[in-house]
């Protein structure tokens, strides 16, 4: 297993994205998870764009997401992914939501994906990608 290796983005709160009190509404989290494993896959030098060009999809099969301390409007955020499980047709993204100014942790969580082909049945990467399936597995924590 590889050391771990996180792959940080980064957000600004915007308006939109919080309630009258001024705090993110709790689904904006998820919202910013996909940022950051979208992000993830494209320093590694792909896209989900690339992938279905390759014949795959990587559905969300669970999403989890543990809320610390509130992040508001303006706030900075460091959006911290890594590839957290790949296994068989399986693959786990664990994410951590820190405000940039004061590095709180705000929130963090997992998103649970599965490799399928482009009419939704599930295939194993590594016998299907198998580069690809190495290249991704070397950045498993």
């Amino acid at each position: 297993m590889a050391e771990e290796t996180w792959f940080d983005s980064y957000v600004r709160v915007r308006y939109q994205e919080t309630d009258q009190m001024g705090v993110v509404y709790h689904a904006n989290y998820l919202v910013w998870f996909e940022v950051g494993r979208t992000e993830l896959i494209r320093q590694l030098g792909f896209s989900y764009q690339r992938f279905e060009g390759l014949g795959f999809m990587l559905p969300v099969t669970e999403a989890h997401a543990s809320y610390k301390k509130a992040a508001r409007y303006d706030d900075e955020l460091i959006i911290r992914t890594k590839i957290a499980r790949l296994e068989g047709v399986r693959l786990v993204f664990a994410y951590e939501i820190i405000r940039q100014n004061d590095g709180e942790l705000l929130a963090s969580g997992e998103t649970h994906h599965i490799w399928t082909s482009l009419s939704l049945k599930p295939v194993r990467l590594e016998r299907q990608q198998p580069e690809l399936y190495a290249m991704l597995k070397q950045y498993e924590s």
